[in-house]
């Protein structure tokens, strides 16, 4: 199968496990069967919503849905039956370093499913600790040839969070870091992930401010592999990381502008708020489900807005 995926890819992760069974429902690990029961059911909810926008316009070969085995094997599995776009995870949820939630098992699970994408979330600074990065680079080259040998695509989602004298060089700004440091290092981090012979197919990356730290992550991401292997259908998606509605819009509108973004990741944005005030009792399922709907579309036509504005096709 030929790297890359260059299509335009509209991705609603609720993959979140741990923090969000913590920070959402106020569960504990380890969870109960009725606490478990809840969890799966804000799932169902939240694949409804999506449903719905799909029907409501979102272009269904585009759309595509994020979610995990722990607490969503059910809507993976009807997923993946009404040939719906799904990416599963594959790391262990809240943990610094990457590591695979079923162990030596990854494949099994995987197969189990059949999604068309595989899913790392990978924290990684190229400037952080060696030997923790190898440890992950090694690991994450298990995937990549698995999925390479399989068939599969391999989704690689980047977080490069900063390394304390990262942060004191902008005075400990996190909002300044995201501007002038962290662009750079994620294009350093996509080289030096390369270079350890993995090779996603779609780059998740954190939002950027600038079009053009847009374009060096592209270049990165595309730039001619090893013995004649072309990156150049490799495809890059923006992730919302739970911002506001306005910073998500930003950040959609700036990568839309550039050859090589083909969509989006946006979760948290899109489902929190309605998922806390169906707990509450605030409002019902129907509600619920209206409002993630709505959040999911308007991601999908500010994009696609956007790539109009810039000349580019949608």
């Amino acid at each position: 199968m030929e790297l890359g995926y260059d299509q335009p890819l509209y991705i609603l992760p609720f993959d979140h496990r741990h923090s969000y069974g913590s920070e959402v429902f106020g569960f504990h690990e380890p969870l109960q069967p009725d606490q478990i029961a809840i969890v799966a059911a804000s799932k169902k909810l939240i694949y409804d919503g999506f449903r719905r926008a799909v029907a409501g316009g979102v272009p269904q070969d585009r759309a595509g849905i994020l979610v995990d085995e722990e607490f969503g094997a059910e809507v993976l599995r009807e997923a993946v039956a009404s040939g719906v776009i799904v990416a599963l995870p594959v790391e262990k949820s809240g943990q610094h370093e990457f590591d695979f939630e079923y162990g030596d098992d990854f494949a099994a699970h995987i197969e189990a499913f059949s999604p068309t994408f595989v899913k790392v979330l990978v924290r990684y600074n190229p400037e952080g600790d060696a030997a923790l990065n190898a440890r992950q680079i090694q690991r994450l080259r298990r995937v990549s040839d698995y999925c390479r040998q399989s068939g599969r695509r391999l989704m690689f989602e980047l977080l490069v969070p900063p390394e304390k004298a990262q942060l004191d060089q902008v005075g400990g700004q996190q909002a300044e870091y995201d501007l002038n440091v962290r662009p750079k290092l994620m294009v350093a981090a996509i080289e030096q992930i390369q270079e350890g012979g993995v090779e996603p197919d779609v780059w998740k990356i954190e939002g950027l401010d600038r079009a053009t730290d847009c374009e060096r992550v592209v270049a990165a991401a595309r730039r001619p592999g090893p013995g004649g292997l072309s990156r150049e259908r490799v495809g890059c998606i923006i992730l919302g990381r739970g911002e506001n509605e306005a910073k998500v819009l930003q950040w959609l509108r700036t990568a839309a502008a550039v050859p090589g973004f083909i969509g989006f990741a946006v979760g948290r944005s899109s489902f929190l708020q309605a998922i806390v005030d169906w707990r509450a009792g605030k409002i019902d399922a129907d509600r619920a489900a209206d409002q993630i709907a709505a959040k999911y579309r308007e991601w999908t036509e500010a994009f696609e807005d956007a790539r109009r504005a810039a000349g580019l096709p949608t």
